[in-house]
């Protein structure tokens, strides 16, 4: 995949493009269906697939104080598209000025004019322009105006439902990370940086690395305790992750996300890792002594364990 980085003033010139647009968080396989038709129409019309997408989520910069729950990062969001096969990534930075163009206007003047799309495919559900007030037959009409194909991508829907990047992150905010998953077509991760922590699981034999996630508005699953792939050095670990605030200890006001990583030995402080979500195991919960808390731990592993072997089979 070439990637065309509109914020660093590159231009494209020459070349006509089979697109769809969109913010794609998570490149989920819904988009990936999308993605799939954007390519078969180019192929038939022997032109580049590509999809046209922002830096930033748009209401983070009409809204600067809003905090979107993102399913990935920008970079990760490259990668993933990359792994999609399209033939181009077009980042469009997303402006107050791009938003008050009506429909018609963002497709003639950016679709068209400067970013060279012949063909748009559009999202079954997707509308785009100034308020967001046009449908479909709004665009196929403009499409016909302004000599521009506009073709409307089917669905795919799931257990009876569509797919989209909100359903996915009820799933996570639930604890169901097998459905999320599944619906990602990939195991979620979350990658960031190891920071200090209170030290105490070393001391009841479960050292656990703190992760402070590089992308600090990534969507982080329900409370509780998960069985997790930990990618660490080029390696890959089996490993139990903990969400909570550790209301058996001392009930942190934060939620602290951290992993132990089995078959491990060494200092993680100041390096980074990515951990993948296989399984939820357990909810958070508060133990009345220190000693119910560390049995509770040795069969929450022997559960991760049994989980990370289905996992493999």
């Amino acid at each position: 995949m070439e990637h065309i980085d509109l914020s660093n003033n590159q231009e494209i010139t020459g070349k006509q493009f089979v697109a769809t647009v969109g913010f794609f968080d998570g490149v989920h396989i819904g988009h990936r269906h999308l993605i799939s038709q954007v390519k078969e129409e180019a192929a038939r019309q022997q032109l580049p697939s590509a999809v046209i997408t922002f830096p930033v989520h748009p209401r983070k910069v009409l809204q600067s104080d809003y905090q979107p729950a993102l399913l990935c990062g920008y970079e990760e969001k490259l990668e993933l598209l990359a792994a999609t096969g399209v033939d181009y990534c077009i980042t469009l930075p997303f402006t107050a000025a791009l938003s008050q163009l009506p429909a018609r206007s963002f497709m003639q003047q950016v679709l068209q004019q400067q970013l060279r799309v012949s063909t748009l495919l559009v999202g079954y559900d997707h509308r785009f322009g100034r308020n967001r007030r046009e449908g479909y037959a709004d665009y196929l009409r403009y499409g016909e105006e302004i000599g521009m194909r506009v073709v409307r991508a089917t669905a795919y829907e799931v257990d009876g439902g569509t797919v989209s990047s909100t359903r996915i992150r009820r799933l996570l905010k639930e604890g169901d990370v097998v459905g999320a998953n599944n619906l990602l077509s990939y195991n979620y991760t979350l990658s960031g940086k190891i920071v200090e922590g209170y030290r105490v699981g070393r001391t009841i034999g479960f050292p656990t690395a703190n992760i402070r996630s590089w992308e600090r508005f990534k969507v982080v699953p329900a409370l509780g305790v998960y069985a997790v792939l930990v990618h660490l050095r080029g390696e890959q670990f089996e490993g139990m992750l903990y969400v909570g605030r550790r209301p058996t200890l001392h009930a942190d006001p934060e939620v602290s996300v951290e992993v132990n990583v089995f078959n491990f030995d060494g200092n993680l402080y100041n390096q980074s890792l990515t951990v993948e979500f296989v399984d939820f195991i357990r909810p958070d919960h508060r133990f009345e002594t220190m000693e119910q808390l560390v049995e509770q731990i040795h069969n929450d592993k022997k559960n991760v364990l049994r989980r990370l072997r289905q996992e493999r089979t």
